[in-house]
């Protein structure tokens, strides 16, 4: 989304490795050592469980909303989250938020609009949502294409972001980093499915959420937990005094403030690995306890981010201890967490902290990585080709090869990126989820004049037109291509191809007045009352 939110995109050329205490470096790697164990464990575990579709791509259905609220939000807080927008907070104050609060807007969204349909209606992906009462093939094409995009642009910037925060923070070079990142994926979601991947994402939030509240909690310790004195210091150490404490500063352009809104609220909404897990819970009731409790971890998660870049700002700012020649932050200002957790905690708690980012990156390639394969073997194979009269025990193997062929497609890709801006891939990724799987979702669900014409023209010209305003606008056109000036003046396209898709689908929808556009139109009473209700839904199996 922006280079401040996805650290790894500054510090592709930084040795703080060298850097870095060996003792922590020891520590890092022998909490790095047990995590992995532990979820190996779990993934053998895991295996036994996951012999059939359901059991691999849902988990069975019997995760309780309390773990998958948990797991959501170890799926959602990304190392990338974690360190930039806490050094977002470092550089500018209160308006590191705007990021926080746009992607936490994102889930009342979904718990009033999208959860309990999606879980009433659906089965394995949002395409079977989608496709409910339109035509099939076309539909399921076009979905796989939206989530496929999404999940390979997303997984290249985590895969380079796992490289280089490795590189950084255990000494490894950044080949070894991104296969052992490709590796452990492939081993979790092959043999283990949705159940060891919703396990890896509950330990790391769980991890995460407690390093950061221990980090939150010794630096408000030495300010007696008293608010005003913490934030009046920091007003006397940052540059920009007490302006840090006014929002408003970060993005003075209106339309693109509106359109990275629209990107952050609308984009988590349409976030395959997101949506896939509403499937994992045995009822919509469950559905909305799962975002409800999501919610408040995200929400509980940014605050912290919040008081770390608050805290940085003061006892790290000023310390030569972590500043380089140049009185900046060593690593640049997105370590500034990493800095922060040795400040406060010494050698152990940046040990654990270190740990704990390399494991939020295996949780959040995890779930990508499933959401790519249940694309590939549940929406293209076994739907939009075989057209549903698939064998199950032969989607499963499609499954598990492609999530092979993504493994190694990712760790190709993160090595041939090595080097390179891929902000906008994740900007890409979010607006693609914004523009083109959140409104087929929200449409399909809600306006029953919706017809297969009107699907697929709207979806794949929001599709183009996000990929072509990225690739036209200042990131790509002018910081990548070299051109002197851009041809689309934003960074951020979400308004504009959202408003393309939109007004596509209904144009088009209206002006549908075939025989097959009168029968979808007729079925979707029949759809609502099913989304409203959960009758009709087949039950899940309990154990």
């Amino acid at each position: 989304m922006h280079k401040f939110i996805f650290f790894l995109l500054l510090v592709s050329n930084l040795s703080y490795a060298n850097n870095v205490n060996s003792e922590s470096n020891y520590i890092s790697i022998t909490m790095f050592i047990l995590f992995v164990s532990v979820t190996l464990l779990i993934t053998y575990w895991a295996s036994k469980k996951s012999l059939t579709a359901d059991g691999f791509y849902t988990a069975g259905g019997n995760i309780t909303g309390l773990q998958n609220g948990l797991a959501i939000s170890g799926d959602f807080m990304s190392a990338a989250s974690f360190l930039g927008i806490s050094g977002l907070v470092y550089l500018t104050g209160f308006d590191g938020l705007i990021y926080s609060i746009g992607f936490l807007i994102g889930w009342p969204i979904i718990l009033l609009l999208i959860a309990e349909p999606l879980r009433n209606l659906g089965k394995y992906s949002f395409a079977d949502v989608v496709s409910f009462r339109l035509n099939q093939r076309p539909i399921r094409i076009l979905a796989a294409c939206g989530s496929l995009s999404t999940v390979i642009l997303y997984l290249i910037a985590q895969m380079v972001g796992a490289g280089k925060l490795i590189e950084i923070l255990f000494g490894l070079p950044y080949y070894s980093a991104v296969m052992i990142v490709g590796g452990l994926m492939i081993l979790y979601v092959t043999f283990g499915g949705m159940l060891a991947t919703t396990w890896v994402q509950i330990i790391k939030a769980i991890l995460l959420l407690f390093g950061a509240t221990v980090i939150a909690f010794l630096v408000l310790f030495q300010f007696n937990f008293d608010l005003n004195v913490f934030f009046n210091e920091a007003t006397k150490i940052h540059e920009k005094g007490i302006a840090i404490l006014s929002p408003g500063g970060l993005i003075l352009d209106p339309v693109s403030a509106i359109s990275l809104g629209l990107a952050l609220m609308f984009g988590t909404a349409g976030l395959p690995h997101i949506l896939m897990r509403f499937f994992t819970v045995p009822n919509a009731i469950q559905a909305r306890k799962s975002v409800a409790y999501a919610t408040g971890f995200i929400g509980y998660f940014y605050l912290l981010t919040f008081i770390i870049g608050f805290g940085a700002i003061i006892l790290i700012s000023n310390n030569p201890s972590y500043l380089d020649s140049s009185n900046m932050l060593i690593g640049g200002n997105n370590m500034a967490a990493i800095h922060l957790s040795h400040a406060v905690g010494g050698d152990f708690l940046l040990g654990f902290i270190s740990a704990v980012a390399f494991a939020t990156i295996l949780a959040v390639v995890s779930g990508l990585t499933l959401a790519g394969a249940s694309a590939i073997s549940h929406d293209l194979y076994a739907n939009a080709f075989l057209k549903g009269k698939q064998n199950e025990t032969r989607e499963m193997f499609v499954s598990k090869f492609a999530t092979l062929l993504l493994g190694i497609l990712t760790i190709y890709l993160g090595i041939i990126f090595q080097d390179q801006n891929v902000a906008f891939m994740v900007g890409l990724a979010f607006a693609i989820a914004a523009s083109a799987n959140f409104p087929l979702l929200l449409l399909s669900i809600y306006w029953k004049k919706l017809t297969t014409k009107g699907a697929v023209i709207g979806g794949s010209l929001g599709l183009l037109s996000a990929i072509i305003f990225v690739i036209l606008g200042p990131v790509v056109w002018v910081d990548i291509l070299g051109n002197p000036t851009e041809i689309f003046p934003y960074k951020y396209p979400a308004l504009f191809s959202m408003s393309i898709t939109f007004v596509t689908i209904w144009l088009f929808s209206s002006l549908d007045k075939s025989k097959k556009s009168n029968d979808e139109i007729k079925k979707y009473d029949n759809q609502f009352f099913r989304s409203q209700t959960g009758i009709g839904i087949d039950a899940k199996i309990s154990h």
